[in-house]
């Protein structure tokens, strides 16, 4: 899985609990793209999540 290259989140470990409260191991991923972008001048492929992307690219406000 990959970490995102801007704030380095990753995969994050935690339970599934069920009624009767065992717990089982799960994992929870960020929503990570592969995007292109321009990094010191130049255009690399990087891992950026979601929320990195929403940030960095800000829309013009009205």
């Amino acid at each position: 899985m990959a970490k995102c290259s801007v704030c380095g989140k990753g995969p994050q470990f935690g339970h599934n609990r069920s009624h009767s409260m065992k717990a089982t191991n799960r994992q929870f991923k960020p929503n990570v793209f592969k995007r292109n972008m321009v990094v010191n001048g130049e255009a690399t492929k990087v891992f950026i999540c979601a929320r990195c992307l929403r940030t960095s690219v800000k829309p013009p406000r009205k």
